[in-house]
């Protein structure tokens, strides 16, 4: 029987194959339709919509999933093949006449009135949402969305084929050891190490995130850091992998949607359902943040210039910051590393929020997967033994598997019903080399503490209606849950309980853990003002752009104004930017969502700060009226019921020590 066919809790994703999906796509496509005409004719079509598409979404998440994480040729193949089928079904749901009219004709019933719990929101924002993917639009209208929404499908689909692709391409092998100076051990073993397993001799580089990182911040060859920067500033923009014409499409067919569906632009329309609500919102919270960080921005990167001694290139500036920061602060990030063993960072950070929202985290053994590497676990409740849900590790990096880290929903389970949730989090993180166990760096144990985050808040969702559940919320609301998880690893208490010397298990030392501190808030300004470029260069495209000219020299101008260095004419990082580009919406016109994720993150965890790190009752409070209940209500007033107020966006100032404090005067 093909293994796709049926919901599986124990994926079989060890007898799925590439020859599998389509048969299985096709037949569970024609099974859609049968139940969507159930639907139509159904007395109540909101229930039955909720569950109508459950065995196809859950196919195309296991085969989507395996496409990012082992892809083969014959596997991007046949995703190729039925992706445009399966977006052309799910983009004529809204466009559907008869069921649009038998939703409206269940709305006007008193049945409708009187539903209760989060039926009677996933009513309205059932009827907002088909209003908005064009449901009143006439028949030519409706036909040309369908096209669009293909086409979206499909360009977006080659835009992260082109970014993988054009990652995998790019090597760097050095055979003389004296290159390799200033770069840490651990770096070091792992370029060995990466060499040796494709049967080279010397040293191996990669544009993956652990080689990157460690070639920009400690390789003194300013001539090698220039050409991995160059590399991986300019992927995709040239040759076979050339991303330009398709983020001018993109661009295009998203500015046309919008339109059609009456909004002024594509920020306005995907905003309307998010805490923005529109793109100038966005952008004027973004601006009244770079108006509090410029000043501090300019000052920081005066200050590097005058420690360097000269003027600095993009490729000196991560490279010259790790030496400024270790003379200020006599703190080199490496020397964490050995208090980071993966193993015991993960078994921690399942300890700290097992303590404060009351689950138990387990290993499942025997579970089948896509790789050696893959662990299994499950999550039950601590009072009841109630089984939550389960959820894959994938955490090392691999020439078959998109870069980045990343959470992802495989089943959305139903409380009422005793049907768990399963789910995955994945990195690509610094794999162990030499004997040793996985030593990460400090931003690494944030990465997976801000992914099981999200983790958490699909697993520990308690919303009957799936569309509703987990982290299927406002996307300037989905981070908080993720991006509140980081804190803790900031905190001595909970560190004490994970960061442990892989050899000795001593903690961190009392002086290494106060640089650290001090060190935290280091050229937080530059740290800030990337990211509110990627936000402002995101918005400005989906706003202002004419569709003429050169997208990625527009960008590049655009995000000058927030690079501490001036930028090459060959820098081109928008064309692999996938957050934007490599699905049909995804974070476009929704970047500024990280920082505004960020001003609830720093002031929600003053309440924690103030009650405990560790305290319980906040924890339940936390997993109750966020965690819990996923879009089931407006997320500002599940801010409010968990804060008891609106957020303060000076918290995120404080945090990052840019809060001017007026002076006092007499």
């Amino acid at each position: 029987m093909n293994p796709l066919l049926e919901i599986s809790f124990r994926v079989p994703f060890d007898r799925i194959a590439a020859a599998h999906v389509e048969p299985a796509i096709d037949e569970l496509l024609a099974d859609s339709a049968r139940r969507l005409e159930e639907t139509i004719a159904s007395d109540r079509p909101l229930h039955a919509l909720d569950t109508m598409t459950e065995r196809l979404d859950y196919a195309m998440n296991v085969v989507r999933h395996l496409e990012s994480v082992a892809t083969t040729p014959e596997l991007r193949a046949v995703y190729n093949a039925v992706q445009p089928k399966v977006s052309a079904f799910y983009a004529s749901l809204p466009l559907n006449e008869p069921l649009w009219k038998a939703i409206k004709r269940y709305a006007a019933t008193d049945e409708a009135r009187a539903l209760t719990g989060a039926m009677p929101r996933f009513l309205t924002k059932t009827i907002d949402s088909f209003r908005r993917h064009g449901a009143d639009l006439d028949p030519a209208g409706k036909a040309r969305l369908k096209e669009i929404d293909i086409a979206l499908a499909e360009l977006t689909t080659k835009f992260s084929e082109h970014v993988l692709d054009s990652t995998k391409a790019y090597e760097l092998v050095l055979t003389e050891e004296a290159k390799l100076a200033g770069l840490p051990p651990s770096a070091v073993a792992a370029a060995r190490a990466a060499a040796e397993a494709k049967g080279r001799g010397g040293w191996r580089f990669t544009l993956q995130a652990p080689s990157y990182y460690a070639v920009m911040t400690y390789l003194d060859d300013g001539g090698i850091r220039e050409q991995v920067w160059r590399a991986y500033n300019t992927r995709a923009s040239s040759g076979e992998y050339d991303n330009r014409p398709l983020i001018a499409r993109i661009l295009e067919l998203r500015k046309e949607k919008a339109r059609m569906l009456g909004f002024r632009d594509f920020a306005d329309l995907v905003l309307e359902d998010r805490m923005a609500h529109t793109g100038e919102r966005a952008q004027t919270f973004l601006a009244e943040l770079r108006e509090k960080t410029e000043r501090r921005f300019r000052e920081e990167n005066q200050e590097l210039a005058v420690f360097a001694g000269r003027e600095l290139t993009p490729w000196d500036i991560a490279y010259w910051a790790e030496k400024q920061r270790a003379a200020l602060y006599d703190f080199d990030e490496e020397a964490l590393r050995p208090y980071f063993p993966l193993e015991r960072v993960v078994s921690g950070m399942f300890d700290i929020f097992g303590r404060i929202f009351g689950i138990r985290v387990t290993p499942e053994r025997g579970v089948p997967v896509w790789n050696p590497d893959v662990r299994g676990y499950a999550i039950h409740d601590c009072v009841t033994s109630t089984h939550l849900g389960s959820f894959y590790a994938d955490w090392y990096p691999r020439e078959n598997k998109r870069g980045g880290a990343w959470m992802d929903a495989l089943i959305t389970g139903n409380p009422n019903q005793e049907r768990p949730h399963l789910g995955l989090i994945c990195g690509n993180l610094t794999p162990p080399v030499d004997g040793k166990p996985a030593l990460l760096t400090h931003r690494e144990v944030e990465t997976i503490f801000h992914e099981f985050g999200h983790l958490l808040h699909h697993l520990l969702s308690r919303v009957e209606v799936r569309s509703l559940a987990g982290t299927s919320v406002a996307w300037d609301f989905v981070e908080l849950p993720s991006q509140i998880m980081e804190n803790w690893c900031w905190e001595r208490e909970s560190l004490d309980l994970f960061a442990r010397h892989w050899e000795t298990g001593a903690p961190i030392p009392n002086d290494l853990f106060r640089k650290m501190k001090r060190a935290k808030t280091f050229r937080a300004a530059n740290a800030q003002m990337r990211q509110l470029g990627f936000g402002f260069v995101d918005l400005a495209l989906h706003r202002e752009w004419d569709d003429s000219g050169d997208v990625v020299a527009y960008s590049r101008a655009i995000l000058q104004q927030y690079s501490p260095a001036r930028l090459p004419e060959d820098h081109a990082m928008i064309t692999g930017f996938t957050h934007l580009f490599g699905s049909p919406v995804g974070y476009g016109a929704g970047y500024y969502s990280y920082k505004w994720a960020e001003v609830l993150d720093a002031d929600a965890f003053t309440r924690f700060r103030s009650e405990g790190v560790f305290s319980e009752s906040v924890g339940r409070d936390f997993r109750e009226k966020i965690l819990a209940r996923g879009d089931s209500e407006d997320p500002a007033q599940l801010y409010r019921s968990f804060m008891g107020r609106d957020p303060d966006p000076n918290a995120l100032l404080e945090r990052a020590g840019l809060l001017e404090r007026p002076v006092n005067s007499r």
